[in-house]
């Protein structure tokens, strides 16, 4: 392990929200060195620079044979349903399916960046989001998550507005070329504003929370024919969360979930950072060693700032 990123959602599996069988390690954002490969799997040699997808599909089903590896029924997560990544070495198992080769240009901390929440926000940005030059996207909450969403959503020329009840976390998507902002807490009725700010509605919107108020403000804030995005987990109570679905069926809005990016993806989204086009070391605020990751992921029982926090295992001792 080189680098590996400090994640909402390896604090939520600690906290019980999303249950875990335990002991176990957490982590599921990484990249660093193969150290040793198994048998059966070829074309990787010991020392190349990888990383993988948090999900781990089987390379064998339906899903994974149509390049959706990241919904795979069969799927491994490392950190949630295997020793994961807070840690000097990582196993990967099916690593002929999910491992990715890292550009010589990409750093370890900006690869440990990729894995949930960037490449997760791409997938919804670009994919789900089919994003266009000119149209508007509306970024719910701008942790790490939705900084991703405000910087990917830039690099294909879109408009943006962020939304949050952080003036720091506003600032930081203004820095990474947010068009428009709102504060939440100012205002009682963030769609509508929304709506009369971007002249008719977001195109794109996108919860990078999980909060139900949040979700719904997202879908009542797009325009016509619309696409909201959930990223943010919504989990126990909120794992039912309701729509208002007489607005989705009217105005033909789509509500789609975006889970991570298969690893077949990835070489699309390294050629834009290995050009520059995406730099999401950008979104990395804080670098520790191994031995500070509890700490690290207790801190967010808080509001934490804006930004990522990577863990670098050499720093320890």
């Amino acid at each position: 392990m080189a680098a590996t990123g400090v994640c909402r959602s390896d604090w939520h599996a600690w906290r019980g929200h999303d249950p875990v069988a335990l002991p176990i390690i957490p982590g599921h954002e990484f990249a660093g060195t193969i150290a040793a490969v198994g048998a059966g799997i070829s074309g990787w040699q010991i020392g190349e620079r990888v990383t993988a997808p948090f999900v781990l599909g089987c390379g064998h089903c339906e899903f994974c044979g149509s390049s959706d590896a990241q919904v795979c029924p069969d799927q491994q997560q490392p950190g949630f349903t295997l020793p994961g990544s807070f840690a000097e070495r990582v196993a990967v198992p099916r690593a002929q399916t999910n491992l990715v080769r890292l550009p010589a240009s990409v750093s370890f901390v900006a690869a440990a960046s990729l894995g949930c929440r960037f490449a997760t926000s791409y997938r919804a940005v670009v994919t789900h989001g089919a994003v266009r030059r000119g149209q508007w996207v509306a970024v719910h909450g701008c942790g790490g998550v939705g900084l991703s969403a405000v910087m990917i959503a830039k690099a294909f020329g879109a408009r943006i507005i962020a939304v949050d009840r952080s003036a720091q976390a506003l600032d930081a998507a203004s820095r990474l070329g947010a068009d428009e902002l709102i504060n939440a807490t100012d205002i009682s009725d963030t769609a509508a504003e929304v709506v009369q700010r971007t002249g008719g509605g977001a195109h794109i919107g996108v919860d990078a929370i999980g909060d139900p108020a949040v979700s719904a403000a997202s879908v009542s804030s797009l325009r016509r024919r619309g696409r909201h995005i959930q990223v943010g987990l919504l989990l126990g109570e909120s794992a039912q969360t309701p729509f208002p679905m007489d607005r989705v069926i009217a105005q033909e809005l789509a509500i789609l979930g975006s889970h991570g990016m298969p690893a077949v993806d990835y070489p699309a989204m390294l050629d834009l950072i290995a050009s520059g086009a995406l730099d999401p070391e950008r979104l990395v605020t804080r670098t520790v060693g191994l031995d500070e990751a509890g700490v690290a992921m207790a801190a967010m029982d808080a509001p934490t700032g804006p930004g990522m926090t990577i863990i670098e295992p050499s720093r320890l001792g």
